[in-house]
């Protein structure tokens, strides 16, 4: 215990994973919203209808309130390569500042500069060109969430580089390194979870006023969008990005796949655990129930693939929290299910035309709002504590990649710090938003409630 909490790697690692899994909250939003933006901008220049417009401003000013403390959070992430991850910069900052770079210089300032010209720009713009500034914002977030996941995925999966004289990374082959597969599948299975975060959030402000009776007009839109969205989003997170994913980790590491599923023995026929508890110490999954042959299917495409156990690989590859590991696979998979499952069913009520008078359905979309982001930040947890103990996937380990000047004090105090300013930044976040929210999408006062007997 002592030993472990005078370690400064793993202060290291606690600090970032903090700061990261924060910031995350902000990019995973925008990244979901930029395309209702642009829907919204589409529907107002095909129709000419004022509503559409009045969508995508209110939404504008949520996503605008995003970003900045998205930019706010992001910034520390930059300097953490420096001051907590010395080693690990010195090792493959060569390889890895490729995309950072790109990212801040194209994508970052493509998404900033439109934003403010669609949030502030309308009446100068016009109809066309501040549909284009919507396109704009929406393509430079997704190209933004690009590059940051070419940086991930080398470090998953490192292609296109050289070992240089001085034993760091360098890049052969740039269209390689940007082209990686692994970024391919992971941007598209990570795009679809931020539509899903975006999807519920929209159907859960459109549940709120419902229920409220306010803003009908804006609110059924907010229903209709979310929910129609929310279902083509959640199914294609599982499939068929999420089975790609799942294809790769087996095919690249296959020691990731035994600790997800808690397979300590390798065999045919292999498994996916409804229920289980891995026991590290016993090397077996306790109380187990299983669906024989998916996760041989899920991985490889046959029921009856040889899936590799722990057991089959030294304990110095193994995942170092093969438990955490376990269930926050387990977990992202179930709130998945229940993703496709409850807007499946909102589709449902939709197609009855009964979805703005179902209240109950309607407390249930507005209170699943923070579910998405757990979700997301389950899945990061699985692919970044899926990679440990390497840094770079197979060339670096995390334990030399911490900067040895750096105490466990320091890094502590510093933590410290950061949760204290980040506790405010988000209490002034849903001060802010909360208000947006209690303002609503337009001018139209409350007159123009529901009818009581609609809501019955």
């Amino acid at each position: 215990m002592n030993s472990l909490f005078i370690n400064p790697a793993v202060w290291s690692r606690i600090q970032f994973a903090f700061t990261i899994t924060y910031h995350y909250l902000f990019p995973q939003l925008t990244m979901g919203l930029a395309w209702f933006l642009v829907y919204w901008k589409w529907r107002a220049l095909r129709s000419g209808d004022e509503k559409y417009n009045q969508a995508a401003r209110f939404w504008a000013r949520i996503f605008g309130l995003n970003f900045a403390i998205g930019v706010v959070t992001g910034i520390p992430m930059e300097f953490q390569f420096g001051t907590n991850w010395a080693g690990f910069t010195k090792y493959a900052g060569g390889v890895i500042g490729q995309a950072l770079g790109m990212e801040g210089m194209f994508a970052f300032f493509l998404e900033s500069a439109f934003i403010g010209a669609f949030i502030f720009g309308e009446k100068r713009l016009g109809p066309r060109f501040h549909f284009l500034a919507a396109v704009a914002v929406a393509l430079g977030s997704w190209l933004s969430g690009y590059f940051i996941l070419v940086t991930n995925a080398f470090m998953q999966h490192p292609v296109g580089y050289q070992i240089e004289s001085a034993g760091s990374l360098g890049i052969t082959n740039l269209s390689a390194y940007l082209l990686n597969p692994w970024a391919w599948i992971e941007f598209a299975h990570n795009q679809m979870a931020t539509l899903v975060t975006g999807s519920f959030v929209v159907a859960a402000v459109g549940a709120f006023y419902m229920l409220r009776r306010l803003h009908p007009a804006q609110a059924r839109m907010y229903l209709c969008a979310g929910t129609c969205m929310g279902l083509i989003s959640s199914a294609l997170v599982a499939f068929p990005t999420g089975d790609q994913q799942a294809k790769l980790v087996g095919r690249h590491q296959p020691v990731t796949l035994a600790a997800m599923e808690g397979r300590f023995a390798g065999g045919t026929t292999a498994g996916v655990a409804l229920i289980g508890q891995p026991n590290v110490a016993a090397r077996r999954l306790d109380n187990p129930i299983e669906v024989p042959g998916a996760l041989s299917f899920l991985a490889y495409g046959h029921f009856g693939s040889y899936v590799h156990g722990l057991s089959g690989f030294p304990q110095e590859q193994w995942p170092d929290n093969i438990e955490l590991l376990y269930y926050s696979f387990h977990l992202m998979i179930t709130l998945g299910t229940l993703f496709i499952l409850l807007m499946g069913y909102a589709n449902f009520q939709r197609w009855r035309g009964r979805l703005e008078s179902d209240r109950w359905l309607l407390w249930v979309l507005m209170l699943a709002l923070p579910f998405p982001y757990l979700a997301n930040t389950l899945g990061w947890m699985t692919a970044e504590l899926g990679r440990q103990p390497w840094m770079v996937y197979g060339l670096f380990r995390t334990s030399e990649g911490y900067s040895k000047v750096v105490s466990s004090g320091d890094t502590l105090f510093t933590l410290i710090g950061f949760t204290g300013l980040y506790l405010v930044l988000g209490l002034l976040f849903l001060a802010l938003v909360g208000r947006e929210i209690n303002h609503g999408p337009s001018e139209e006062s409350i007159s123009a409630e529901l009818p009581e007997e609609q809501l019955v």
